[in-house]
């Protein structure tokens, strides 16, 4: 082979030594450079080299031709599977992942296969990270459609009337009874996904004022420096209303010795504290060794029929130190007057002097992993005792130890699961 490229080499500068064309000789002795690179043993590295470098490429194209091929079945096969078409569907999805096997991870679904042909009214991945306000996005894309602009548009066509007929004021005030007395923001947040006009119409920012007003009162007047309302109501400290806080306590006590002194029983104490808050800024809370399945469906609403249940009133405080903390007071409900005088009428023993019991408490408000403001942490715990017949109060502080495990929240459904009131 060597050979025969030589004599082929030898014959060309013979043709050379014809030729009188200067662009042709210009031609030719580049040519016969190129072919001399490519022949020598010691251009062997850069020749393997770029060799690589062209079967690389010439991988890769395949690779993206396979991959939009795989896609292009695997897309058709989603398309025949909503049709109904489970076995032309099962037909294109074996297609595609004999080509690629992974190619159910790296199809972007946001974006149709006929996207190129029809025209492409769809954004691009990398323009929905560029979106920074998509509240003002949406907005101008509605005004941008229509010189009158609904809230939203029937997909089919209705025989009956259609949502988007409503005012916006309708609209509005529907949205405050989703929300409802019970400050059920997640259910609005969920609402905002339907459509790009219930997107507008969730974030409005009279919405988020009153759920703010609802949370912190007078204490709410200036929004620095937050950039919203709703900003401030997912990120400013507070208590949720949309569960329970739970502490669970338990602990090793030693019995009494037995009357051979031989043996003493160890008990094992456990039991639950709980604590539920309302928008209304009354809280219950609750010491009971029963499990949170059998009480916790009981916490729901404020007339609660268990005898040892307290009631009473929180406040938010935001200390110097930035920590916010939670003060409440609460006491056991009180007895009607005439039942306990029905008990006592024919008792002749005098009557115990009347006192009202009022236990004070005192919470350090902070996030536990990934939820915020779902952990509470004991500072203080004290009982009042007053005394109406002299109208003295004696206060005993009580030592918060290991025994007083933090309360953790746990969400329930079924409290946020029926309006009541609007917001």
């Amino acid at each position: 082979m060597a050979e025969e490229n030589t004599d082929l080499a030898g014959m060309i500068e013979d043709e050379d030594e014809g030729s009188d064309d200067p662009n042709l000789q210009l031609e030719l002795n580049a040519f016969r450079a190129q072919w001399m690179s490519e022949l020598k043993p010691s251009s062997g590295a850069s020749g393997l080299s770029a060799r690589l470098l062209l079967a690389k490429g010439l991988k890769r194209t395949q690779d993206i031709a396979r991959e939009e091929k795989a896609t292009e079945l695997f897309l058709r096969a989603v398309q025949e599977e909503q049709n109904g078409a489970v076995y032309e569907a099962i037909k294109f999805y074996r297609m595609a992942v004999q080509l690629v096997p992974d190619i159910e991870f790296k199809i972007n679904y946001s974006r149709p296969a006929d996207a190129d042909r029809v025209g492409g009214n769809y954004v691009e991945d990398n323009n929905v990270d560029e979106i920074e306000d998509l509240l003002t996005y949406f907005e101008q894309q509605l005004n941008v459609e229509s010189s009158f602009p609904k809230i939203c548009t029937p997909e089919l066509d209705l025989t009956q009337m259609h949502i988007s007929a409503l005012p916006r004021e309708i609209m509005m005030y529907i949205f405050r009874w989703v929300v409802s007395s019970d400050l059920d923001m997640r259910a609005l947040e969920q609402l905002s996904l339907v459509c790009r006009g219930f997107y507008i119409c969730a974030r409005d920012p009279e919405i988020w004022h009153l759920a703010c007003l609802r949370v912190w009162g007078r204490n709410c007047t200036k929004l620095v420096p937050f950039k919203s309302w709703r900003e401030m109501f997912l990120r400013r400290p507070r208590v949720r209303y949309d569960g329970v806080y739970i502490s669970k306590t338990s602990y090793i006590r030693q019995g009494e010795e037995s009357l051979d002194g031989f043996y003493r029983a160890w008990h094992h104490v456990e039991y639950y504290r709980y604590l539920r808050f309302f928008p209304s800024g009354q809280v219950v809370m609750l010491t009971t060794p029963e499990d949170p399945l059998a009480v916790v469906p009981r916490l729901r609403s404020k007339n609660i029929r268990m005898d040892s249940v307290m009631l009473g009133h929180f406040r938010l405080s935001q200390e110097t130190d930035n920590q916010t903390k939670v003060f409440a007071v609460v006491c056991k409900k009180k007895e009607e007057k005439a039942t306990e005088f029905q008990r006592n009428r024919f008792c002749r023993r005098n009557p115990a002097p009347e006192a009202e019991h009022s236990f004070h408490v005192g919470l350090r408000l902070s996030s536990g992993g990934r939820q915020m403001f779902s952990k509470l942490e004991w500072i203080h715990h004290s009982c009042h005792i007053h005394y109406k017949l002299t109208g003295e109060t004696v206060i005993t502080a009580f030592d918060v130890d290991s025994k007083y495990t933090p309360f953790f929240f746990a969400r329930v459904k079924s409290y946020t699961a029926f309006s009541e009131q609007p917001l």
